[in-house]
């Protein structure tokens, strides 16, 4: 049986109808202490006893949402519906991961980025300021989403491409390699935008 790493403080409160009980740790997990005071969950199932995974700061998971692994969720990150945070990802700052997206490998998500619906973020990717990555979209590799972007439909950002300002990937696109989208772009239907080491492909509109 898995030893318990977490207890409940006996502090609550509550998010859109949702009780929510502080934690505080029950042994020493990286640089956090036993008795140190984590973060908020609703239940047992929202944060693994298994691996390094940790809820800190005032971050909140809740709902049928679930994190695992070494991912730690901190700062006032949401973590909500049905969603997955797991590997070695962190979401911090007040992002939000619910639906049923999936943000695991190494990716980030902070600022007050959200992602949502299918939408999976995995590699070393990073989605941050005030993007937004939602529907069936993918971003991977060490792919950057971030200003006010929007990245959804069934569109996918990989490689080291970069996509931020106000630009918008939406269908079926593909943004890949080294290329940059960037101020109101937008690259949408079956579009795929490729950069390269020797010339990353730039896309401004």
């Amino acid at each position: 049986m898995t030893e318990k790493k977490y207890e409940f403080t006996g502090e609550t409160k509550k998010i859109d109808g949702h009780v929510l009980h502080r934690i505080r740790l029950l042994r020493d997990i990286d640089r956090f202490k036993f008795g140190d005071v984590g973060g908020w969950i609703e239940s047992g199932d929202n944060l693994s006893h298994e691996g390094g995974c940790l809820v800190l700061g005032e971050a909140s998971i809740y709902g049928s949402a679930r994190i695992y692994g070494s991912a730690v969720v901190s700062g006032s990150a949401q973590v909500f519906g049905r969603s997955r945070v797991s590997g070695a990802a962190v979401v911090s700052g007040s992002a939000q991961v619910l639906g049923r997206a999936q943000v695991f490998g190494r990716a980030q998500v902070s600022g007050s980025a959200q992602v949502f619906s299918r939408a999976r973020v995995y590699g070393s990717a990073r989605v941050f300021g005030s993007a937004c990555v939602f529907e069936e979209a993918v971003v991977t590799g060490s792919a950057c989403v971030s200003g006010w972007a929007q990245v959804f439909g069934r569109s996918r950002v990989s490689g080291a491409a970069v996509v931020f300002g106000w630009a918008r990937v939406f269908d079926a696109a593909c943004v890949s390699g080294e290329a940059r989208v960037y101020g109101e772009a937008q690259v949408c239907g079956d579009e795929i935008v490729r950069g390269t080491p020797e010339r990353g492909q730039m896309v401004a509109r």
